[in-house]
């Protein structure tokens, strides 16, 4: 993970940071380092004062590997990419820390509040993620061998802190950003705050282009509807990317950590994706134990990714540590008691005795050469087939597999041993009593490739791989959700009918009407030849799992959101005129507080801050059409609607009479008055 040497900085003795725009991206850059007698120590944190002490404390504690999964090697220098997500204890807003309190790292750079254009409140912390209830923290950590050092050498780690879960992003920038701080010091933090400053707004779902040195980054973000609402994205900024239909480029992410490596972190238990899908789909509790922090951090990432396009509302951790506040409550749970549904990545082998009541333990990863843990040896056949190691699956999966005697008496010991086998030799291996009602796709299984020994090739075949895998299950997820879809159809305005109407309601969800209708139904074509014949039972998990209610709630409030689209996009296209001439004096009354509720919509959204396109013309256009309704009033009933001062500033009277078929022409208004500016 050296830096390449093409890789250059060059900034203006002048730049400065840009604190709103560094913000939308980044929370902090911190250092952090491992001291024998203090423990672990915060060096820098660049802005300085963004963190609470509780939060600085926790920070430190998981950027390090477990003391239990470190490589035993001599090599001279070690590097490790990984990331952890915590919950925020209180609501600090960066934002609101004053100039006096940024410290500066670099003279060359300082830390500037933004002047100029006010900026909403409410978009203030859209954009910087401040309202978030958890952090992501992305470590470099660089363990170096100096036989000169107390207990023969040193760790360190560079922290880039965020609101967003945006590997693919935050991952490429350590390659640089770590490399480089142990090459300058921490210079390095400054220059790399000024690039991102430089950077566009994050735009969910699109594909981003981001400078850094003489280098681009260019990757698509999660798309909105995989992002957590408690923080960077709203509930009106979630519907462009919910799409009910598969994606013909397979580079767009329909998820969370759609860069992680599925295949190669899954590549011994591949029968048992269908398995942990379902966990997943329906909020089960599981604890994944890998040797060290990337190998178990890129399972969790993997698992979310696999139940795409559902958001994870499961509290996933993709590195836990005894040392995270919440591992006391988790640890005092008594027998019996139920498990919080929450997906753990670990590595240290206490967690085996102290979550025994976890219903789900995954294990994968090859522990390093040299390591305490027995490696784990694969067995893979030269026919370009992905064969099971026989040793990573329990009885269930005897019968796929050729059957041998070796094998029976290997899966009996897994079964016997339990979980806490892995404190004597590490296996990949899944411990559950969860019977699942998917089908392993075999044909999925025989179009992976197996690339071999060459890293080179490996790391090609992994990417197709990648993509074969995650295709099926964002098919199989889609087909398991189509069901609902009618409780998100949204309705335009029949032909005749007036838009300035309210639109109808969403048909209304019922559990049980739905599982007996879905019942009479069936499952459907794709599904029917992947699932038992107890298929419904996985419906009735969902529904009662962390995920249906956020997702549910989430697709309501998009279709209700693409509804009043059609709608305003048919006002847009109405005929005012045409609708007044049928009506009767009092529908007309209704007519004109109907358009003056869309009028004044249209003048709170462009007061938010986050007005939509051509709200301008709709202003207009509604305005216009309100005018037109008011034309037509009674003299006395115009009189009494311009009480409202309000009122009179998009209003005008006239001395011109008003002629409409079906109507008796109507002279309004005693005195000429211009329209207000």
């Amino acid at each position: 993970m050296n830096r390449s040497s093409s890789f250059s900085v060059k900034l203006e003795p002048t730049s400065k940071v840009d604190s709103r725009s560094f913000h939308q991206w980044v929370v902090a850059f911190c250092i952090i380092r491992f001291d024998l007698e203090q423990g672990q120590v915060i060096e820098e944190c660049y802005p300085s004062g963004c963190l609470t002490q509780d939060e600085e404390l926790e920070i430190a504690f998981k950027s390090f590997p477990d003391s239990v999964s470190q490589h035993h090697n001599r090599s001279s220098i070690h590097d490790c990419i990984f990331f952890f997500r915590f919950r925020r204890r209180s609501a600090i807003v960066s934002e609101n820390v004053s100039s006096s309190e940024i410290v500066e790292v670099d003279s060359e750079v300082s830390f500037q509040k933004p002047s100029g254009a006010r900026v909403e409140r409410k978009s203030e912390s859209r954009q910087n993620g401040s309202g978030s209830r958890f952090l992501y923290g992305f470590v470099f950590n660089r363990q170096r061998h100096d036989e000169r050092l107390k207990r023969g050498g040193e760790q360190k780690s560079v922290v880039i802190l965020s609101h967003s879960p945006y590997s693919n992003v935050f991952r490429p920038l350590l390659q640089i950003m770590g490399p480089l701080y142990f090459d300058i010091g921490k210079k390095a933090l400054g220059h790399m705050a000024v690039y991102v400053s430089l950077w566009p707004a994050p735009t969910p779902g699109k594909l981003m282009e981001l400078p850094i040195g003489n280098a681009t980054f260019k990757v698509y973000l999660p798309p909105a509807h995989s992002l957590p609402l408690d923080g960077d994205v709203l509930l009106e900024e979630s519907a462009s990317s919910m799409a009910p239909f598969l994606p013909t480029n397979q580079s767009v992410p329909q998820g969370l950590f759609h860069d992680s490596d599925l295949f190669g972190i899954f590549r011994g238990l591949l029968l048992q994706l269908w398995v942990l899908w379902e966990l997943l789909l329906i909020g089960e509790p599981i604890l994944i134990i890998a040797p060290t922090p990337p190998q178990c951090c890129e399972a969790v990432a993997g698992l979310v990714s696999l139940i795409a396009p559902v958001h994870c509302s499961v509290d996933f951790r993709p590195y836990f540590t005894i040392h995270d506040p919440e591992f006391a409550h988790l640890n005092s749970l008594h027998e019996g008691e139920t498990f919080p549904s929450m997906l753990l990545g670990v590595t240290n082998l206490f967690f085996l005795k102290a979550l025994r009541g976890i219903p789900h333990v995954v294990s994968v990863g090859s522990p390093a050469p040299n390591s305490s843990r027995a490696p784990f040896s694969s067995s893979r056949h030269s026919t370009g087939r992905i064969t099971g190691r026989p040793e990573g699956f329990g009885l269930q999966q005897l019968s796929l597999k050729k059957f041998s005697p070796s094998s029976l008496l290997n899966a009996v010991k897994l079964k016997r041993d339990g979980p806490l086998g892995l404190m004597t030799e590490h296996k990949e291996a899944v411990w559950t009593a969860y019977a699942a009602v998917t089908k392993p796709d075999t044909s999925i299984l025989n179009r992976l490739i197996d690339a071999g020994m060459s890293p080179r090739v490996e790391e090609s075949m992994s990417v197709v791989n990648n993509e074969i895998l995650r295709r099926h299950f964002l098919e199989l997820t889609t087909n398991f959700l189509a069901p609902f879809g009618p409780y998100f159809k949204a309705m335009t305005p029949s032909e005749g009918s007036s838009p300035f109407a309210e639109p109808p309601p969403l048909l209304s969800f019922d559990e049980e009407e739905f599982l007996s209708s879905l019942s009479e139904r069936g499952a459907g074509k794709f599904l029917s030849k992947r699932m038992k014949s107890n298929w419904l039972d996985l419906y009735r998990r969902f529904l009662k799992g962390e995920n249906f209610i956020p997702w549910f709630q989430r697709r309501c409030a998009v279709a209700v959101q693409e509804q009043n689209k059609l709608w305003r996009q048919a006002r847009m296209k109405s005929d005012i005129k045409r609708f007044i001439s049928k009506m009767p004096e009092l529908e007309i009354v209704d007519l004109f507080h109907a358009v003056e509720r869309h009028l004044l919509g249209e003048i709170q959204l462009q007061g938010s801050g986050v007005a939509v396109a051509e709200s301008a013309s709709v202003y207009q256009k509604l305005k216009g059409d309100l005018q037109a309704v008011f034309n037509v009033l009674p003299k006395d009933m115009q009189e009494l609607l311009l009480m409202n001062p309000q009122r009179s500033t998009y209003l005008r009277r006239t001395y011109e009479p008003v002629k409409l078929p079906g109507h008796a022409s109507i002279q309004v208004g005693r005195s000429p008055c211009t329209s207000p500016k």
